[in-house]
């Protein structure tokens, strides 16, 4: 295992790219998709759900601004267990960013072809909502160049991003400006079954389900990539920050503007029975305003792309950081010299978006997994968080959470509670594949000892109650309301999110002792030090 993660990667990013960077995992296919089906699920009550989605995001981004300034690597998210837990925590957790990660570029190239097809109808079967063999195809066009962007380079990635990111902030912003003056339908807020028609279930549903969760998630990219900023002490928590309160108060008006902007003739059937093919742009047509529907006919082709662009990026530094730890075989940690970039690692990560392109042919089929998958990978911050006060407390801390105490185990909860809320169809598919990913990691370190590196006796100590929190978390979903989609409604809405909690709530404090002092994280901290001494960065201290 190399214990500089970083090493021979360029330090090109700076604060404006890492912001972009976050900010254009945000602003992705969600914003085109999100606010239809929240508004199926929940009605105009979809607006609550992506107030509580974006603090519940802005509590857990708070804690990986504390990590990212401390410790700025790449591929943070199989690091940072790594320094707290050891192999096996470390490894589940990997594997989960692995899983949701290498997923996203299929997501958002799927989201550009079903916007596409309003000029080419070959890519889309609006029969069965599903891409057709020529949308897989261009589909995969469009994911070989979120390929050759990164390929050249992250400075060549950033200009590509920064760029791309402004241009689709702008017409979010001027859907809102022009929506608001065109003739909205106010009394949607209140008719065709009230402002709340599924209830307080259909606002939690809404959050895990529809794209809500999904079109936050992006904000962790600044910490992903930050082992190669300029200056991350300052920059990454910033960058968090911000881009989360901006995407908070875009995707909330967003979905104001689409509840009323909806005709009522389309919601005679309810708010479940509404459909659109292009949310944003048909309703831009409905309201008289063709010619803001094409552009964002056209906005929609550039802003799941920019999106599929910064994932790819991600996953290629998440199979990097996969490998330094010693899960994953040692060519993925070979950085090219001349661009700084992982080369192995980033086929690999292409090769794998591909594979997601088959059995997940329509966007929101694989938006409640990678949303799942994703939220999971966040609860181990608030726990790495913990452990890393308690075990290194003299560390420099840039930027030093505030009342972390309680934030950090109500950003635990708040990810455990997301995850339950995605359902049993999904959650079962996804934590038995974790628990498959354990027992192959198990497998091969066994049969590769010289690539895979053997969990210690320690490390499987550590780690045996993120074994037991998958368990039983899997145990939940199938006992849990099946008002919340869960199996079998044997613990009733709204009990079961009492007993979820409180199970939180154990599994966080007994993460929290099973940590301890690694090699590994003085190793990490010593390479901090002299890379700020050396001027890469300045380690100042922050205030947000």
């Amino acid at each position: 295992m190399d214990s500089t993660a970083n090493k021979g990667l360029k330090k090109d990013l700076s604060f404006l790219d890492l912001t972009m960077t976050s900010l254009g995992g945000i602003i992705g296919s969600g914003w085109l998709f999100g606010s239809l089906y929240a508004a199926q699920i929940a009605g105009p009550s979809s607006i609550i759900s992506w107030i509580i989605g974006g603090i519940a995001v802005l509590l857990i981004g708070l804690v990986y601004a504390e990590l990212g300034a401390m410790l700025p690597e790449s591929g943070s998210i199989a690091r940072y267990p790594h320094y707290t837990h050891g192999h096996l925590t470390s490894f589940i957790m990997g594997w989960a960013a692995w899983i949701a990660y290498s997923s996203v570029p299929a997501v958002e190239a799927e989201g550009v072809m079903q916007y596409a097809s309003h000029w080419l109808p070959f890519l889309w079967n609006s029969k069965t909502n599903l891409l057709t063999g020529g949308g897989l195809f261009i589909a995969a066009l469009l994911m070989l160049a979120f390929f050759l962007i990164n390929y050249y380079g992250v400075r060549y990635f950033a200009r590509v991003n920064t760029t791309v990111t402004i241009v689709k902030f702008i017409m979010p912003t001027a859907t809102i400006i022009i929506f608001l003056f065109a003739g909205l339908h106010w009394g949607n807020l209140s008719h065709f079954g009230g402002f709340a028609p599924a209830g307080s279930s259909g606002i939690l549903v809404a959050i895990a389900t529809s794209g809500v969760i999904f079109s936050y998630l992006g904000f962790r990219q600044a910490v992903d990539l930050a082992g190669e900023a300029k200056n991350p002490q300052r920059d990454v928590p910033r960058a968090l920050v911000i881009s989360i309160l901006i995407g908070l108060v875009l995707y909330v008006l967003l979905q104001l503007i689409f509840t009323v902007g909806v005709a009522p003739s389309a919601l005679a059937k309810g708010w479940t029975n509404l459909s659109f093919n292009a949310p944003f742009a048909e309703l831009a047509a409905s309201l008289n305003l063709g010619w803001f529907a094409i552009l964002l006919y056209a906005d929609a082709i550039l802003s799941p792309a920019g999106t599929g662009n910064v994932y790819m990026a991600s996953t290629t530094r998440v199979l990097y950081a996969l490998a330094n730890n010693g899960y994953f075989p040692k060519f993925l940690t070979k950085v090219d010299q001349r661009t700084g970039i992982p080369r192995g690692a980033l086929i690999v990560a292409f090769v794998l978006g591909l594979v997601f392109l088959l059995p997940f042919p329509s966007w929101q089929s694989l938006v409640g997994l990678v949303s799942s998958a994703t939220v999971f990978t966040y609860i181990i911050g608030p726990v790495s968080l913990s452990v890393l006060r308690k075990t290194i407390p003299n560390a420099t801390r840039p930027y030093r959470l505030a009342g972390s105490s309680v934030i950090a185990p109500v950003a635990f909860i708040i990810g455990s509670l997301i995850v339950y809320w995605t359902g049993w169809k999904i959650d079962s598919k996804l934590l038995i594949a974790l628990l498959i990913g354990v027992a192959l990691y198990a497998i091969f370190s066994v049969a590769m000892p010289n690539e895979i590196e053997r969990p210690t006796k320690k490390t499987i100590l550590s780690g045996i109650w993120m074994i037991v929190y998958l368990i039983v978390l899997l145990v939940m979903t199938y006992l849990g309301s099946s008002t919340l989609g869960e199996k079998s409604n044997f613990i009733k809405y709204p009990w079961d999110m009492l007993v979820v909690i409180i199970l939180s709530l154990l599994f966080y404090y007994w993460g929290v002792a099973s940590g301890h002092h690694t090699d590994t994280v003085d190793e990490a901290l010593e390479a901090v030090d002299i890379e700020r001494e050396t001027g890469a960065a300045d380690g100042s201290s922050l205030t947000l």
